[in-house]
Parts: structure tokens; C-alpha cells; sequence
């Protein structure tokens, strides 16, 4: 538990990392800055620099402590592979440092390919889930929580099997897609492949008692 806290306060000071550097180059940055950018890599989402410099820092910041209290809360947490809970501890942390990041660069106008850079952090993120996917055991904040899975443990291991399997996949497609070029039919029909399918799944084994 002590190690626990320890990851708390780091990962949330991490997330509050770009709010300093924000507020180190505060004079520099154009009043109203770019936050959201479409497939194409054009920003297509403004935000006012206080509250990109400030406001997002914080609001990520406050999602990871929701984050480890929930984990913490979950009465399955002992059976949590210790991997992907870590991942899952640290994820908020790096993403805010290198969404926030690419944000103040932009705002500073540096150029750089972000519909690239985004799309391969998520697959490699994807890809190192799905490994540990069916390492996890039943718990009700990591993997695949719906009734089928978590009423029996065989349905849980065989969908998150499945579920690993698609999800690196779906990451291999994400890193793939950031080179030869994104469309939004494509996003959609990944995440529903990766998520849809292990819920169906699921749900036949269930009908099938197991």
C-alpha cells in the first residue's frame, strides 16, 4: 500500500508536469491554442491557453487519482494481474505528458506529424494490453467487466483470450493506419472489432453454459 501511495503522488505530479512548463512559456503561447486534431492531423478544437495550460493538466491529474481509488475499491483487486494494473496506474501520467506536450509544441509552432504520433502511442498501448488481457483474472475495473464474464471464471478466460488477441491486432492496425492514412470509418470499425466481438463472444459461451 505504501508503494501504491508513492505511485500516486508521482503519477500525479507528472500529470501536472505540463502545467509548469505551460506556465513557464505562458507569454509565448497564442491566446487561444489548438487541443483536438482530426485525422488529417488539422486542429479542428480550440481551447483558451489558460485553461490548455492549466485546466487540462489538472483534470487529467484528477482522473488518475479517481483512477486509483476505483482500482484500490475493486473487492476482486487481489486477483489483478500486477502488470497491467501498473499500466494501468501509469497510463494517465503518460498521457498527460505527451498529449500535453505535443500541445504546448503546437501552441509554440513547432510542426510535427501528431496524426502519426497519437495513433502509434495508442496501438503500442493496445498491443501491450492485449498481452496481458488473458493474464487477468475477474475483478470489476480491469478487462472485460459485463455479467457473461464475470457470473463464470471459464467465460472470463476465454473471452479475454479472444479479447487479447483482437487487441493486439487492433494495435498492430493502429501503428499500420498512422502511415498509410486514417479515415473515420476505419477508427470506428477497429474499436468495434476489438470491443464488440469479445462482448458477443461472450455472451454465445454464456447461452452455451460456460
Amino acid at each position: 500500500m505504501k508503494n501504491d501511495k508513492r505511485t500516486l503522488i508521482l503519477t500525479t505530479l507528472i500529470c501536472l508536469l505540463p502545467m509548469a512548463v505551460g506556465a513557464m512559456v505562458y507569454d509565448k503561447l497564442p491566446e487561444m491554442m489548438a487541443t483536438h486534431w482530426g485525422f488529417d492531423g488539422q486542429p479542428d478544437g480550440w481551447s483558451s491557453r489558460a485553461f490548455t495550460v492549466f485546466g487540462l493538466p489538472a483534470i487529467i491529474a484528477g482522473l488518475n487519482v479517481l483512477l486509483y481509488f476505483g482500482l484500490n475499491a475493486d473487492p476482486k483487486r487481489a486477483n489483478m494481474n500486477g502488470t497491467l494494473r501498473t499500466i494501468s496506474l501509469w497510463t494517465p501520467a503518460v498521457v498527460a505528458v505527451l498529449a500535453g506536450g505535443l500541445t504546448l509544441a503546437a501552441g509554440l509552432g513547432f510542426d510535427f506529424r501528431i496524426e502519426r504520433i497519437m495513433p502509434v502511442f495508442v496501438g503500442l498501448l493496445f498491443i501491450i494490453i492485449g498481452n496481458y488481457l488473458p493474464k487477468t483474472k475477474q475483478s470489476y475495473t480491469l478487462g472485460i467487466r459485463i455479467p457473461w464474464t464475470l457470473h463464470s471464471e471459464e467465460n472470463w478466460n476465454r473471452t479475454h483470450r479472444l479479447a487479447g488477441f483482437l487487441w493486439v491486432l487492433g494495435g498492430i492496425a493502429f501503428i499500420v493506419f498512422s502511415f498509410i492514412g486514417w479515415s473515420l470509418p476505419v477508427f470506428f470499425a477497429l474499436i468495434l472489432i476489438m470491443t464488440l466481438i469479445p462482448i458477443v463472444y461472450s455472451f454465445v459461451l454464456y447461452k452455451k453454459g460456460i
